[in-house]
Protein backbone atom coordinates (compact mmCIF):
# COMPACT_ATOMS: atom_id res chain seq x y z
CA UNK A 1 0.00 0.00 0.00
CA UNK A 2 3.02 2.38 0.21
CA UNK A 3 3.07 2.55 -3.56
CA UNK A 4 -0.68 3.93 -3.23
CA UNK A 5 0.46 6.48 -0.93
CA UNK A 6 3.33 7.59 -2.71
CA UNK A 7 1.38 8.13 -6.00
CA UNK A 8 -1.10 10.18 -3.96
CA UNK A 9 1.73 12.64 -2.68
CA UNK A 10 2.72 13.36 -6.27
CA UNK A 11 0.26 13.25 -7.81
CA UNK A 12 -2.26 15.27 -5.37
CA UNK A 13 -0.19 16.99 -2.70
CA UNK A 14 0.21 20.50 -2.45
CA UNK A 15 3.42 20.48 0.08
CA UNK A 16 6.67 21.86 -1.47
CA UNK A 17 10.67 21.60 -0.37
CA UNK A 18 11.10 20.04 2.53
CA UNK A 19 7.72 19.40 3.65
CA UNK A 20 7.14 17.34 0.58
CA UNK A 21 10.27 15.00 1.26
CA UNK A 22 9.05 14.15 4.74
CA UNK A 23 5.61 13.47 3.32
CA UNK A 24 7.60 11.00 0.64
CA UNK A 25 9.18 9.56 3.54
CA UNK A 26 6.16 9.03 5.32
CA UNK A 27 4.23 7.59 2.38
CA UNK A 28 7.07 4.80 1.55
CA UNK A 29 6.43 3.40 5.74
CA UNK A 30 3.04 2.89 4.69
CA UNK A 31 2.12 -0.84 5.63
CA UNK A 32 -1.75 -0.92 4.17
CA UNK A 33 -4.73 1.08 3.09
CA UNK A 34 -5.00 2.75 6.59
CA UNK A 35 -1.81 4.70 4.96
CA UNK A 36 -0.81 4.89 8.64
CA UNK A 37 2.99 4.63 9.57
CA UNK A 38 5.94 5.23 12.31
CA UNK A 39 8.73 7.42 12.01
CA UNK A 40 11.25 8.66 14.70
CA UNK A 41 12.57 12.20 14.04
CA UNK A 42 15.69 11.17 13.73
CA UNK A 43 14.95 9.03 10.40
CA UNK A 44 13.03 11.77 8.95
CA UNK A 45 15.94 13.97 8.89
CA UNK A 46 18.48 11.19 7.84
CA UNK A 47 16.55 10.75 5.08
CA UNK A 48 15.35 14.06 3.78
CA UNK A 49 18.91 15.21 4.19
CA UNK A 50 17.84 17.98 6.54
CA UNK A 51 18.45 19.24 9.87
CA UNK A 52 16.16 18.29 12.93
CA UNK A 53 14.29 21.69 12.91
CA UNK A 54 13.75 21.56 9.27
CA UNK A 55 11.83 18.39 9.86
CA UNK A 56 10.05 19.81 13.02
CA UNK A 57 9.27 22.55 10.76
CA UNK A 58 8.16 20.52 7.75
CA UNK A 59 5.92 18.30 10.04
CA UNK A 60 3.68 21.41 11.40
CA UNK A 61 3.13 22.58 7.87
CA UNK A 62 1.95 19.07 7.00
CA UNK A 63 -0.53 18.76 9.86
CA UNK A 64 -1.76 22.58 9.55
CA UNK A 65 -2.35 21.42 6.04
CA UNK A 66 -4.43 18.64 7.26
CA UNK A 67 -2.20 16.05 5.00
CA UNK A 68 -0.69 14.94 8.09
CA UNK A 69 -2.18 13.45 11.46
CA UNK A 70 -0.17 12.58 14.40
CA UNK A 71 -1.63 9.84 16.30
CA UNK A 72 -0.81 11.02 20.01
CA UNK A 73 -2.85 7.58 21.37
CA UNK A 74 -0.76 5.31 19.31
CA UNK A 75 3.09 4.92 19.42
CA UNK A 76 5.35 2.86 16.92
CA UNK A 77 8.54 0.97 18.06
CA UNK A 78 11.36 2.56 20.03
CA UNK A 79 8.42 4.75 20.90
CA UNK A 80 8.57 6.18 17.52
CA UNK A 81 6.02 9.24 16.87
CA UNK A 82 2.75 7.36 14.64
CA UNK A 83 1.50 9.34 11.86
CA UNK A 84 -1.83 8.95 9.24
CA UNK A 85 -1.64 10.73 5.62
CA UNK A 86 -5.80 10.95 5.65
CA UNK A 87 -6.56 12.21 2.84
CA UNK A 88 -4.55 9.31 0.65
CA UNK A 89 -6.84 7.09 3.11
CA UNK A 90 -9.60 8.41 1.74
CA UNK A 91 -8.41 8.03 -1.84
CA UNK A 92 -7.34 4.71 -1.49
CA UNK A 93 -10.24 3.61 0.52
CA UNK A 94 -12.18 5.11 -2.76
CA UNK A 95 -10.39 2.97 -5.21
CA UNK A 96 -11.03 0.15 -3.55
CA UNK A 97 -14.92 0.70 -3.74
CA UNK A 98 -14.75 0.94 -7.28
CA UNK A 99 -12.47 -1.88 -7.39
CA UNK A 100 -14.83 -4.13 -5.29
CA UNK A 101 -18.08 -2.78 -7.77
CA UNK A 102 -16.16 -3.55 -10.78
CA UNK A 103 -15.40 -7.04 -9.55
CA UNK A 104 -19.36 -7.81 -8.27
CA UNK A 105 -20.03 -6.48 -11.67
CA UNK A 106 -17.88 -9.07 -13.49
CA UNK A 107 -18.83 -11.56 -10.83
CA UNK A 108 -22.79 -10.99 -12.34
CA UNK A 109 -21.76 -13.14 -15.66
CA UNK A 110 -20.38 -16.88 -14.69
CA UNK A 111 -17.49 -17.79 -16.80
CA UNK A 112 -17.44 -21.01 -17.59
CA UNK A 113 -13.77 -21.25 -19.15
CA UNK A 114 -12.48 -20.42 -15.51
CA UNK A 115 -14.40 -22.59 -14.01
CA UNK A 116 -13.09 -25.61 -16.08
CA UNK A 117 -9.84 -25.62 -14.23
CA UNK A 118 -11.32 -26.74 -10.59
CA UNK A 119 -13.60 -29.33 -12.45
CA UNK A 120 -16.42 -27.43 -12.48
CA UNK A 121 -18.89 -27.86 -15.93
CA UNK A 122 -22.35 -27.81 -17.24
CA UNK A 123 -24.50 -30.69 -16.06
CA UNK A 124 -25.09 -32.63 -19.75
CA UNK A 125 -28.87 -33.58 -19.47
CA UNK A 126 -29.68 -36.19 -22.30
CA UNK A 127 -32.69 -34.91 -24.69
CA UNK A 128 -35.47 -37.82 -23.93
CA UNK A 129 -39.07 -37.56 -24.92
CA UNK A 130 -39.69 -40.03 -22.08
CA UNK A 131 -39.14 -37.13 -19.89
CA UNK A 132 -42.03 -35.25 -19.29
CA UNK A 133 -42.98 -32.90 -16.59
CA UNK A 134 -46.03 -34.67 -14.51
CA UNK A 135 -48.88 -31.91 -14.72
CA UNK A 136 -49.19 -29.33 -12.15
CA UNK A 137 -52.10 -29.86 -9.08
CA UNK A 138 -55.25 -27.78 -9.99
CA UNK A 139 -55.06 -24.87 -8.18
CA UNK A 140 -51.69 -24.87 -6.85
CA UNK A 141 -49.39 -24.46 -9.94
CA UNK A 142 -47.10 -26.67 -7.82
CA UNK A 143 -46.33 -30.26 -9.93
CA UNK A 144 -47.05 -33.63 -8.46
CA UNK A 145 -43.65 -34.74 -8.52
CA UNK A 146 -42.18 -35.69 -5.42
CA UNK A 147 -39.27 -33.15 -4.93
CA UNK A 148 -35.92 -34.96 -5.12
CA UNK A 149 -33.80 -34.94 -1.32
CA UNK A 150 -31.57 -32.68 -1.01
CA UNK A 151 -27.72 -33.64 -1.68
CA UNK A 152 -24.50 -31.78 -1.10
CA UNK A 153 -23.54 -31.83 -4.67
CA UNK A 154 -22.96 -34.02 -7.75
CA UNK A 155 -20.67 -36.72 -6.97
CA UNK A 156 -19.35 -39.43 -9.71
CA UNK A 157 -20.54 -43.15 -8.34
CA UNK A 158 -16.86 -44.30 -8.82
CA UNK A 159 -14.95 -41.50 -6.83
CA UNK A 160 -15.48 -41.40 -2.65
CA UNK A 161 -16.52 -38.90 -0.69
CA UNK A 162 -13.72 -38.41 0.93
CA UNK A 163 -11.27 -38.00 -2.78
CA UNK A 164 -10.66 -35.46 -4.83
CA UNK A 165 -13.46 -32.99 -7.04
CA UNK A 166 -11.80 -33.42 -9.66
CA UNK A 167 -10.71 -36.87 -10.75
CA UNK A 168 -7.37 -35.45 -12.91
CA UNK A 169 -6.99 -33.31 -9.73
CA UNK A 170 -4.08 -34.80 -7.83
CA UNK A 171 -4.35 -35.12 -4.30
CA UNK A 172 -0.98 -33.58 -3.21
CA UNK A 173 -2.54 -30.00 -4.32
CA UNK A 174 -6.03 -30.21 -2.48
CA UNK A 175 -4.42 -28.65 0.68
CA UNK A 176 -3.76 -25.56 -1.83
CA UNK A 177 -6.88 -25.66 -4.16
CA UNK A 178 -9.49 -26.87 -1.79
CA UNK A 179 -10.09 -22.58 -1.05
CA UNK A 180 -10.91 -21.79 -4.64
CA UNK A 181 -7.55 -20.22 -4.94
CA UNK A 182 -5.67 -20.06 -8.42
CA UNK A 183 -2.46 -21.77 -8.02
CA UNK A 184 0.49 -21.01 -10.24
CA UNK A 185 3.83 -22.16 -10.37
CA UNK A 186 6.93 -20.96 -8.70
CA UNK A 187 8.67 -18.93 -11.69
CA UNK A 188 4.85 -17.19 -12.65
CA UNK A 189 4.80 -15.79 -8.55
CA UNK A 190 6.27 -12.06 -8.65
CA UNK A 191 6.80 -10.07 -5.01
CA UNK A 192 3.91 -7.58 -4.80
CA UNK A 193 4.39 -4.07 -2.71
CA UNK A 194 3.07 -5.91 0.64
CA UNK A 195 5.94 -8.37 0.10
CA UNK A 196 8.55 -5.08 -0.78
CA UNK A 197 6.87 -3.78 2.01
CA UNK A 198 7.86 -6.50 4.63
CA UNK A 199 11.19 -6.91 3.20
CA UNK A 200 12.18 -3.16 3.89
CA UNK A 201 10.26 -2.96 7.39
CA UNK A 202 11.71 -5.96 8.94
CA UNK A 203 15.40 -4.54 7.57
CA UNK A 204 16.41 -7.38 4.87
CA UNK A 205 16.91 -5.01 2.12
CA UNK A 206 19.31 -2.99 4.21
CA UNK A 207 20.93 -6.21 5.13
CA UNK A 208 20.87 -8.00 2.07
CA UNK A 209 21.18 -5.07 0.22
CA UNK A 210 19.17 -4.44 -3.75
CA UNK A 211 21.85 -6.97 -5.17
CA UNK A 212 21.73 -9.37 -2.19
CA UNK A 213 18.05 -9.56 -2.45
CA UNK A 214 17.97 -10.16 -5.96
CA UNK A 215 20.26 -13.11 -5.82
CA UNK A 216 18.02 -14.92 -2.83
CA UNK A 217 14.89 -14.42 -5.35
CA UNK A 218 17.35 -16.18 -8.10
CA UNK A 219 18.24 -18.90 -5.27
CA UNK A 220 14.86 -19.38 -4.31
CA UNK A 221 13.03 -19.76 -7.81
CA UNK A 222 15.57 -22.22 -8.64
CA UNK A 223 14.70 -24.49 -5.30
CA UNK A 224 11.70 -23.88 -5.84
CA UNK A 225 11.56 -24.38 -9.68
CA UNK A 226 10.29 -28.24 -9.51
CA UNK A 227 7.71 -27.76 -6.17
CA UNK A 228 4.00 -28.07 -7.20
CA UNK A 229 2.10 -24.75 -8.33
CA UNK A 230 0.45 -23.09 -5.30
CA UNK A 231 -1.34 -20.03 -4.39
CA UNK A 232 0.30 -16.83 -4.36
CA UNK A 233 -0.52 -16.45 -0.90
CA UNK A 234 1.05 -19.71 -0.02
CA UNK A 235 4.61 -18.31 -2.27
CA UNK A 236 4.93 -15.21 -0.71
CA UNK A 237 4.90 -16.91 2.92
CA UNK A 238 7.60 -19.13 1.37
CA UNK A 239 9.65 -16.34 -0.37
CA UNK A 240 9.52 -14.46 3.30
CA UNK A 241 10.97 -17.53 5.00
CA UNK A 242 13.62 -17.85 2.66
CA UNK A 243 15.12 -14.26 2.58
CA UNK A 244 14.71 -14.37 6.40
CA UNK A 245 17.23 -17.22 6.37
CA UNK A 246 19.40 -15.54 3.78
CA UNK A 247 22.75 -14.95 4.84
CA UNK A 248 24.39 -11.29 3.64
CA UNK A 249 26.74 -11.38 0.90
CA UNK A 250 30.36 -11.05 1.44
CA UNK A 251 29.79 -12.84 5.10
CA UNK A 252 33.56 -12.70 6.41
CA UNK A 253 34.89 -16.20 7.01
CA UNK A 254 35.71 -16.37 10.98
CA UNK A 255 38.14 -19.43 10.27
CA UNK A 256 39.91 -17.46 8.17
CA UNK A 257 43.78 -16.87 8.54
CA UNK A 258 44.72 -13.31 8.07
CA UNK A 259 47.20 -12.71 5.42
CA UNK A 260 46.17 -16.05 3.68
CA UNK A 261 43.89 -17.97 1.32
CA UNK A 262 41.90 -19.94 3.26
CA UNK A 263 40.25 -21.25 0.47
CA UNK A 264 40.63 -25.40 0.07
CA UNK A 265 42.28 -26.06 -3.15
CA UNK A 266 40.80 -28.69 -5.80
CA UNK A 267 40.68 -31.81 -4.40
CA UNK A 268 41.53 -31.28 -0.69
CA UNK A 269 39.00 -31.99 2.25
CA UNK A 270 38.04 -30.23 4.94
CA UNK A 271 40.40 -31.55 7.65
CA UNK A 272 43.11 -31.39 4.73
CA UNK A 273 42.13 -27.61 4.23
CA UNK A 274 42.39 -26.70 8.14
CA UNK A 275 46.05 -28.77 8.84
CA UNK A 276 47.63 -27.05 5.93
CA UNK A 277 46.23 -23.17 7.22
CA UNK A 278 47.18 -24.43 10.97
CA UNK A 279 51.02 -25.16 9.22
CA UNK A 280 50.73 -21.65 7.27
CA UNK A 281 50.11 -20.16 10.65
CA UNK A 282 53.21 -21.94 12.41
CA UNK A 283 55.71 -20.88 9.61
CA UNK A 284 54.87 -16.77 9.77
CA UNK A 285 57.95 -15.05 11.48
CA UNK A 286 56.72 -13.56 15.62
CA UNK A 287 59.20 -11.54 15.47
CA UNK A 288 61.66 -13.29 18.16
CA UNK A 289 63.54 -15.46 15.96
CA UNK A 290 67.42 -15.44 16.41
Amino acid sequence: MSIDAREWVWRHSSSRGAARLVLLSIADRVADEQCIAWASLASLADRANASKSTVRDALDRLLGDGELEQLDDLVGPQRSTVYRLPLAAKAVAQAAREQRSDELEACSTLRLSALRRYGIRPREVPESPARVRKPAVPGTGRSRRKPAQRRTGHRHSDVPATGTQNRSEPDLNRRYSSSGAAVIPASEWEPDPATHTWARQQGHLDRLGEQGLRAADAKWRAHRAGHTPRPAEAWAADWRSWVAREHAPSRPNPRAVPGRNTAASGGMTRTEAHTAALLAALDEPTGTEG
